[in-house]
């Protein structure tokens, strides 16, 4: 059956490491930076956050390349998070967030690894460069909308990040 379980399936697994938390949430909208190059995906992810009504705002990049240009622009707010795939052109993940977490002005940004690998490498990697949390992206719909709630209600309410 479409968007249902199936009996065996990996769920996903979010580890995380919280950043320094102090403060109260924005009294404004959330705002997601999505860097995914699979429009299919993209698409997924923002639906799912915008489906909980909660005034998220997500922008979506197809590469590092983008993402970066999006950050490093005086005219646009800093996202409260950072959704990262890691196989992405021109500029891929992994580096993408080497720049991220090298840059003092971005570096407090949570980000979030979002990827179709589970490859233990990718992992490690993707946590030596400080990334906040790696999730798998599910198979099944209904596992890939909860996976993103769950970062949502993470990392954009539960989680208190100090002002910049």
């Amino acid at each position: 059956m479409v968007g249902r379980s199936r009996i065996g399936t990996r769920q996903p697994t979010i580890v995380a490491e919280i950043p320094n938390i102090v403060t109260d949430p924005p009294g404004r909208p959330y705002s997601v930076l999505l860097a995914e190059d699979d429009p299919g995906d993209a698409m997924l992810v923002s639906e799912a956050f915008l489906a909980r009504g909660l005034g998220q705002e997500v922008q979506a990049v197809s590469d590092g390349v983008e993402a970066m240009a999006y950050l490093r622009d005086p005219a646009r707010r800093r996202p409260d998070l950072i959704i990262l795939d890691l196989n992405m052109p021109r500029m891929d993940g992994r580096e993408t967030l080497a720049a991220i977490k090298a840059d003092p002005a971005l570096k407090r940004i949570p980000v979030v690894v979002l990827t179709t690998s589970d490859a233990p490498d990718d992992v490690s990697a993707s946590y030596e460069l400080r990334a906040n949390a790696y999730v798998c992206k599910p198979r099944e719909l209904d596992e890939f909308f909860g996976a993103v709630h769950a970062i949502d209600d993470f990392y954009l309410d539960i989680v208190r990040r100090a002002q910049s």
